[in-house]
C-alpha cells in the first residue's frame, strides 16, 4: 500500500504534463497535417519566416511552388505557416 502512495505524485505529474503538453501537440500536428493536405493550387498562403503568395502547384515530393511578387519561389509544404495563412484568408473574406 504504501509503494502506490509513493508511487501517486509521479503518476499524477505525468497525467498532467500528459493533458498540458502532449496532446494538445498532437492535435496541433494533426490539424496542420490535414491544412497541407486539403491545400489546393489558388489558395493565399503564408510560410513561416513571413512571405506571401499565392500557390500555383503542389508536388509530390512535398514541394509547392508559390507566386509572389517577386516571382515564382519553391518551398517545402512544411514551410507553409497554417495560423498566418488562416488568419489572412479570414481577414481577406471579411473585406
Amino acid at each position: 500500500m504504501e509503494d502506490i502512495s509513493s508511487m501517486l505524485p509521479l503518476l499524477l505529474l505525468f497525467v498532467v504534463m500528459y493533458f498540458f503538453l502532449i496532446r494538445p501537440g498532437m492535435q496541433k500536428q494533426k490539424k496542420e497535417k490535414k491544412y497541407l493536405e486539403a491545400l489546393k493550387a489558388g489558395d493565399k498562403v503564408v510560410t513561416k519566416s513571413g512571405m506571401h503568395g499565392k500557390l500555383l502547384s503542389l508536388n509530390d515530393d512535398g514541394t509547392c511552388v508559390i507566386e509572389t511578387g517577386a516571382g515564382k519561389v519553391k518551398f517545402e509544404r512544411s514551410a507553409l505557416s497554417m495560423e498566418i495563412s488562416e488568419k489572412l484568408n479570414a481577414s481577406v473574406a471579411k473585406k
